[in-house]
């Protein structure tokens, strides 16, 4: 089958056109593959770039020295080219055998072969080659499918979902960073294979899943292939359809959830908190007498629910407390005071408090319109958060005019005596009691300590 081919400028770093050129000039065919090409055509830089050759590995070695490669997966092919202290996958033609773990070919055979090669791939767009003078070489319809921005595995998609579950994920990921739309047979097979999710490793699973969600096109996916998710995320599953019945809300708890996410930063600590922020709500709700739906305490629930899925999911320490933290608060009050403002900031320090005001002013968004009237508090909250901080006004007991060894010199003992009185003073002054001078607050510290 003859390919099909084009021309686009593009130039290679020096490293890669080092490898691909002393390849060619030992007499082996060289391409770089996969998504880097992929990434070049639709007008990304790549992260880094595969080369493939029709050298064996032996040979690979023997050409670039035995010093400069490194036998990373040798077993499928692939030597570690290092020039100029750039690592360069060099992996040899090849066609794989059965996939019995679901992850790998149980044993490849080398070809000379590229197009055997690429037609191994996952999906049309990663199974196209480049050579340095800027020739694209597509067997399998790659370049069509990225000008029509379709994503379509290689060959039948049962047998590529079945060789690896994982790229059902890595389809609706590409799929919410791009916004390409997933060609028929591909979806109806992603649908069909849901449960295959259930056996990769929670591992992989976030790593594709986080990746996703910080996408620019994640909320249609997450809405369309809603049931696909709920199989890794069976904690969803009631939200959708689960009607509030209060006139605070336009939607089900689900389509609530999605505009929320589409509010918020893409980043993965706020995307994962708007994605559970009120799961817990089908487990809450109640209904008064006027048929108007409450869902009391549904942010522990919802806290909780999610503190579950990140351990499951063995995601990080910072990632899991700060999404449980805002998930738990999402609803609590920040009045635009500045005694509020300090309060606050001293309770939860900037960072996590600037991400909190993004995920009220998201939750506040995906509210009707009876909500509206909270984002100007929210963002003059902000403003006084601002001031706050450029003023530097004290929130903290490092930012105090007095220390400990001054109430230790008013013959306060070390302990709990001290501590209480510490806590007070910061208390007032955040509250504007009293000002933050070294002789007002020994003089206030006087009196507590009198007082005890």
């Amino acid at each position: 089958m003859e390919p099909r081919r084009i021309q686009i400028a593009y130039t290679f770093p020096d490293e890669v056109n080092y490898v691909i050129r002393r390849l060619e000039r030992a007499g082996k065919e060289a391409y770089v593959v996969g998504g880097a090409v992929r990434d070049i055509l639709i007008g990304k830089v790549p992260e880094d770039y595969d080369v493939t050759t029709e050298a064996l590995p032996d040979e690979v070695t023997e050409i670039f020295g035995s010093g400069n490669c490194h036998p990373t997966g040798i077993s499928h092919g692939t030597v570690t080219v290092v020039v100029n202290g750039i690592p360069i996958e060099v992996t040899t033609f090849r066609i794989d055998g059965m996939y019995e773990d679901g992850r790998h070919p149980n044993d490849v055979r080398f070809t000379r072969s590229l197009e055997e090669d690429v037609k191994r791939r996952d999906f049309t767009f990663n199974a196209l080659a480049m050579k340095t003078d800027g020739t694209v070489i597509d067997y399998c319809g790659g370049i069509e499918d990225l000008r029509s921005r379709c994503l379509r595995t290689v060959g039948d998609p049962s047998k590529r979902f079945g060789e690896d579950a994982l790229r059902i994920l890595r389809a609706l990921r590409f799929s919410a960073e791009h916004g390409f739309s997933i060609e028929d047979e591909t979806k109806e097979e992603i649908f069909r294979r849901k449960e295959d999710l259930l056996s990769l490793s929670v591992e992989r699973i976030w790593k594709e899943f986080s990746r996703l969600l910080v996408g620019e096109f994640c909320v249609p996916i997450l809405r369309e292939y809603f049931e696909v998710f709920s199989a890794i995320l069976p904690e969803i599953a009631p939200m959708k359809g689960f009607l509030q019945h209060n006139p605070h809300h336009l939607y089900d708890v689900w389509e609530h959830t999605l505009v929320a996410v589409s509010h918020v930063p893409a980043t993965v600590i706020l995307r994962m908190t708007m994605l559970l922020h009120d799961a817990g709500k089908p487990q809450c709700f109640t209904m008064d007498e006027n048929g108007v739906g409450h869902f009391y305490g549904h942010q522990k629930v919802s806290a909780e629910m999610a503190e579950a899925v990140l351990q499951r999911w063995k995601v990080d320490t910072k990632t899991k407390e700060t999404v449980v933290l805002l998930i738990r608060d999402h609803d609590a009050s920040l009045e635009p005071s500045l005694r509020i403002v300090r309060r606050r900031l001293a309770r939860y320090g900037e960072e996590e408090l600037r991400m909190l005001l993004e995920v009220k002013r998201a939750d506040i968004s995906a509210h009707s319109e009876m909500s509206a009237y909270r984002l100007p508090e929210i963002d003059r909250f902000e403003e006084l958060l601002d001031q706050v901080i450029e003023e530097k006004m004290c929130c903290s007991y490092s930012t105090m005019a007095i220390n400990g060894r001054d109430l230790i010199g008013l013959g306060m003992n070390p302990g709990e005596e001290l501590g209480v009185v510490k806590k007070r003073l910061l208390e007032e002054i955040m509250d504007g009691r009293i000002p933050n001078e070294k002789e007002a607050l020994l003089a206030r510290a006087e009196e507590l300590k009198n007082e005890m």
